[in-house]
């Protein structure tokens, strides 16, 4: 296996604060989530200072310290290599990455694969697990992380402070505001203080949240809480996703010796033997199907992270994540029937950890351990004592993760709430999208609400409501409703316990961390505050236009990649709803296109009015506002002169004598000179034009 290292940073990069000792930074990341990691990357990115404080030393929460770095990626993430042969749609994209994921997201994956080489060659998923499309081990998505945060922390941009939690936070009222947060080190006990003009609450579980008694939710709500149709009239808030303790282990050549079982085994109902299981039926369309443990499509690939062969076929020396939930038992060696049990896993359904007390808390994460321990142990005794636990890619003894792997957390309430109806297919018939909100800073897929239910009664069964579409991150809902110096992320967003189940993923809880380090960082540079990016429309689209040409995309788009030349103008001209969408069934912006004078002009109209309200704010000094808004709205109206046909395509010729006519800024003399002025514009060409008056627009 080519390794470059055990995942750590060198020790002289942490800092271990004093007894009481007093730090202030421009921003402050609290926790060791992967959006903790994409918030501290993105902040970096965009030049600010930061402190990152974290309860591991470790970097990376779900690919690391959790011990899952089997990505969980929607379908449309699906690598075209990885699709076969009589699966493929033409139409298929053969570098989904470019267009699903930012620029720094898409860099770390490639790190991985080049790091974890199979037969020397590079390939698109080198752990070849069959539900994840890139799967490494856990050290060398740490060292791929740490690759790309090195550079700051040698420049001395990045605090790294490991082993702490937050204890308190310091809070100002009046307008109610975070100043800062105390810390306590868990190894030497000593607490301290991190005072910060922006705080990031990044942690797995919400902590910031219940400690600063900032609005949030837990659970599961009621349905006047949220008004999701599908829930019921009572809120259920100890439902919540179960939490796994994963682990790693190797098919080795030989026997190993057993892992102990845990005090409890075949006592405690969480450590029963009689639930585990090493197989798994599915049906299929007419009769079911076992897959046992080593089988191609069985539980060691689903979550394989090493293999040796570029095959499906498991070999002895491969590796996998065990992270299993349940799969219906087959009944007396046959298939199984309606009333057969669920053989389980290593998931932790018996318990929760939001909304009690730490005590509580502790002990259901000791509980959750146990379970899984438990789980190797049944495993080694009864049908595989070749399995080793490989503890050296763990950073523990046993194999067991550093942390559970967490699916939900305490949610603040936000200014914006991603709802059910937000986001499930069945609102948005024959639509290829779930809601685009203008004030987008992310997008992502999954293409399901994947509720990995506790054993509290009352889950809400979605039914057809499961089904999800591509979907949008509202900045607004990074924002909290009553307190300023805060941004939300992780799994602390303004989502439901329904929709979280979409959002918590890897990809989008790092693209979540990464709108919000970037958010931090253009607040401070343009010396505003959060909410009033998310007040000011002007303001919000500027960070929008950030974001965009940082490669991070805000809308999704099949044809136009983070690459593209025209990334930033189309994104933002689309996502705010200045060239709307021109065709909802598909996914594609389809550059080359002709436009129509409809859509043109609708498009212009709007860039007016955005001009209008700028005019207006320039002029107010030196003439009466009404007057910059009649002659503005005079303008404005002289469009309906153009006695174009709407549904005609509009030619360059007429795009410049329109420019021309209204007194608007003319193109420049070397725009597109290889087009030809009689034949139609294209939609490329529509937002480069668009683009080009927007961006002239003063202050904007």
């Amino acid at each position: 296996m080519n390794m470059t290292g055990n995942g750590i940073f060198e020790e002289h990069f942490f800092l271990r604060p004093t007894a009481d000792q007093e730090l202030v930074t421009s921003i402050l990341i609290v926790g060791g989530s992967t959006a903790a990691y994409g918030a501290t990357l993105g902040a970096l990115q965009a030049g600010s200072q930061v402190c990152l404080v974290q309860p591991q030393l470790v970097l990376g929460g779900q690919f690391t310290a959790q011990g899952l770095p089997a990505s969980d990626d929607g379908k449309l993430l699906t690598p075209y290599e990885l699709i076969p042969s009589h699966r493929r749609d033409p139409n298929q994209l053969r570098d989904s990455e470019c267009f699903a994921l930012s620029r720094s997201q898409r860099q770390f994956r490639q790190c991985q694969r080049q790091q974890q080489p199979v037969n020397n060659q590079i390939i698109q998923n080198p752990g070849g697990s069959w539900v994840s499309h890139l799967s490494v081990t856990p050290t060398v998505a740490a060292d791929c992380l740490n690759t790309a945060i090195r550079p700051y922390l040698e420049q001395g941009l990045l605090t790294l402070i490991p082993w702490s939690t937050p204890i308190k936070i310091l809070m100002e009222e009046s307008p109610r505001r975070i100043m800062g947060v105390q810390f306590k080190d868990a190894q030497t006990h000593h607490h301290f203080t991190v005072r910060a003009q922006i705080t990031i609450e990044a942690t797995d579980l919400g902590d910031l949240l219940e400690l600063g008694n900032i609005p949030s939710r837990v659970g599961q709500e009621s349905r006047s809480q949220t008004q999701e149709a599908a829930l019921p009239e009572d809120s259920h808030p100890e439902c919540q996703q179960a939490i796994t303790f994963c682990a790693v282990v190797e098919r080795s050549s030989q026997h190993t010796s057993p892992l102990s079982a845990p005090s409890g085994y075949d006592h405690q109902p969480w450590l029963q033997s009689c639930d585990f299981t090493d197989e798994f039926w599915i049906h299929q369309p007419d009769q079911w199907q076992k897959y046992d443990f080593y089988d191609p499509d069985g539980m060691f690939r689903y979550r394989r992270v090493y293999r040796s062969q570029d095959s499906d076929a498991v070999q002895p020396g491969d590796i996998t994540v065990l992270n299993w939930a349940t799969s219906p038992l087959g009944v007396n060696g046959g298939p199984p029937d309606s009333s057969a049990p669920l053989g389980c896993g290593n998931d932790y359904p018996f318990g929760c950890l939001v909304g009690i007390s730490p005590e509580k808390r502790q002990e259901q994460v000791i509980r959750a351990r146990d379970r899984t321990q438990a789980y190797i142990h049944y495993l080694q005794t009864h049908s595989h004592p070749e399995l080793k636990p490989r503890g050296d890619l763990t950073w523990t003894e046993d194999g067991i993760a550093l942390e559970p792997y967490i699916r939900e957390a305490r949610r603040g309430i936000a200014l914006t709430t991603i709802r059910h109806e937000d986001v499930a297919a069945k609102f948005f018939p024959n639509q290829m999208r779930a809601r685009t909100f203008t004030d987008s800073v992310g997008i992502g897929q999954y293409h399901y609400l994947d509720v990995h239910p506790n054993h509290a009664p009352g889950h809400v069964e979605l039914g057809d409501g499961h089904d999800a579409l591509p979907f949008t991150l509202p900045l607004s809902a990074l924002i909290p409703i009553d307190t300023e110096g805060l941004i939300l992320s992780a799994k602390s967003i303004g989502t439901t316990h329904i929709t979280n189940a979409s959002y918590r993923m890897h990809s989008m809880e790092w693209a979540i961390g990464e709108a919000g380090g970037h958010l931090a960082a253009f607040a401070l540079m343009e010396g505003v505050t959060i909410q009033n990016i998310t007040e000011q429309q002007t303001l919000r689209i500027q960070f929008q236009t950030h974001l965009t040409h940082q490669g991070i995309p805000i809308i999704w788009f099949n044809d136009v990649s983070h690459d593209d030349p025209d990334f930033a103008a189309i994104q933002v001209l689309t996502a705010t709803g200045i060239l709307p969408l021109q065709n909802l069934q598909t996914l594609n912006f389809m550059p080359d296109q002709a436009v129509i004078w409809r859509r043109f002009r609708r498009a212009l109209a709007q860039v007016l009015q955005w001009s209008l309200e700028s005019d207006i704010s320039n002029l107010a000094s030196l003439e009466p506002t009404p007057s910059a808004a009649r002659a503005q709205l005079v303008r404005e109206n002289s469009l309906d002169r153009f006695q174009f046909d709407p549904e005609h395509p509009i030619s360059l010729s007429q795009s410049k004598r329109l420019l021309e006519q209204l007194s608007l800024d003319p193109l420049p003399a070397t725009f597109n000179a290889s087009l030809v002025e009689n034949k139609p514009i294209t939609n490329r060409i529509a937002a480069q034009i668009l683009w080009h008056l927007w961006t002239s627009i003063p202050h904007l």
